[in-house]
């Protein structure tokens, strides 16, 4: 008998439950919460694993729910991870079951992650006796703050977990298809605060002041030198200032100005080293325009490392379950995941599943965009593939 054989019933099981995802997910999206306020999803999420007929530990890192489903046999135990919370976004998809909470989102698709989930652990609690080990799933909330993980962990989500595997929905591939990549996949993510103090004064007499404006402008400027002339052109950084605030008149000089912005890198050595040069850079310049600066270097998540042990296993029953063709080599990217705090404490992989159309996916709407939509069929594949992963790696296979 084939693998490809082997991994049919749960490939049907998942197209079986379709429906039963799309109406799930379309809940949520119709419903979508915030991080850390994700009170109602999380109440969902537990009320259907208990009609799955597992025992549901619930508030764990905010408003995360974790299941555990114990095989016949002993053995390691897996963890599944799904994110549930959504962005304050304004949705313009046109769908007919858009979000009915004005400026709030499900943007990136932790809808669809949730139903996924659910999926695998119903079909994974119908093969029970086929599992040498445990399961756990873990529904974390708060990734799109950079926090959830973080929590989780830190209330024992991890303890006694040999490996933890997760996905991500790509809307431009296409549905039906997997991207996976061995070693770093996703870039780091640090947020830096700058606060700049110089002299207040009239916007006519600038003699007579030290403008923090005209220093934050040449910080702007002056911190993309560390990309262009203090990194190495084969390590990929990105330093981007999202918010500068000063003032609130057109003729005033104001005292203060503040800027807030990310650090992305895809190396643990270079993220490692950002610190230094932003706060070196940015005092030293403002240093030049006579202002105070107070740098405040915060390092969110790592570099996103998957295990190649755990990548190989991965790829093996993709390709076992859809065909060599439907999985690729995923692009690197410097967007962050908060999954990378699960792989620096156990090995693992996260992977790409397809979630576009089957023409044209690259053109789709992205990621934490107010048009973007996913096609549903990507829902059972989702279930499924997490609950094959998980089997084969408990099952000897």
């Amino acid at each position: 008998m084939t693998e490809a054989t082997l991994l049919r019933p749960l490939l049907d099981a998942g197209e079986r439950m379709e429906q039963d995802l799309v109406d799930f997910r379309r809940d949520l999206h119709r419903n979508p919460e915030l991080s850390l306020e994700e009170s109602e999803t999380a109440a969902k999420v537990a009320a259907r694993l208990r009609e799955y007929g597992y025992e549901v530990k619930t508030g764990v890192g905010g408003h995360g729910v974790v299941a555990e489903l114990a095989g016949d046999k002993p053995g390691k135990t897996i963890a599944l991870r799904a994110d549930m919370d959504a962005l304050p976004i304004q949705e313009e998809s046109g769908v007919p079951f858009a979000s009915e909470r004005s400026g709030v989102m499900h943007a990136c698709g932790h809808d669809a992650h949730t139903a996924m989930l659910l999926g695998a652990a119903r079909i994974l609690m119908d093969h029970k006796d086929e599992l040498e080990g445990n399961v756990r799933f873990l529904f974390q909330s708060a990734e799109e703050i950079n926090q959830g993980a973080r929590m989780m962990i830190a209330e024992g989500a991890l303890e006694g977990v040999d490996e933890i595997y997760g996905l991500h929905n790509l809307p431009t591939l296409a549905a039906g298809k997997v991207a996976t990549r061995y070693g770093s996949l996703m870039g780091s993510v640090d947020r830096i605060e700058i606060a700049l103090e110089g002299k207040g004064g009239h916007g006519a007499i600038p003699d007579q002041s030290i403008d923090p404006v005209v220093a934050a402008s040449a910080i702007v400027m002056g911190l993309q030198t560390v990309v262009s002339r203090e990194i190495s052109p084969f390590d990929p950084v990105v330093v981007t200032i999202g918010s500068l605030q000063a003032g609130d008149t057109y003729n005033v000089i104001p005292h203060r100005a503040s800027l807030v912005g990310t650090i992305r890198t895809f190396s643990p050595r270079v993220q490692a080293s950002m610190k230094e040069r932003i706060t070196r850079i940015a005092g030293q310049i403002a240093e030049a325009y006579r202002c105070k600066a107070e740098v405040t270097y915060t390092e969110m998540t790592p570099v996103l490392v998957s295990s190649d042990e755990c990548v190989a296993h991965v790829e093996q029953t993709v390709e076992a379950a859809i065909g060599t063709a439907n999985r690729i080599e995923a692009a690197p990217t410097l967007a962050g995941e908060d999954f990378s705090l699960y792989l620096q404490q156990v090995p693992g992989c996260f992977f790409w599943l397809g979630s576009g159309p089957e023409e044209g996916a690259e053109r789709a709407y992205g990621l934490h965009h107010p048009k973007f939509t996913i096609e549903e069929a990507c829902l059972p594949l989702g279930a499924s593939l997490l609950a094959a992963v998980a089997l084969k790696r408990l099952s000897g296979g």
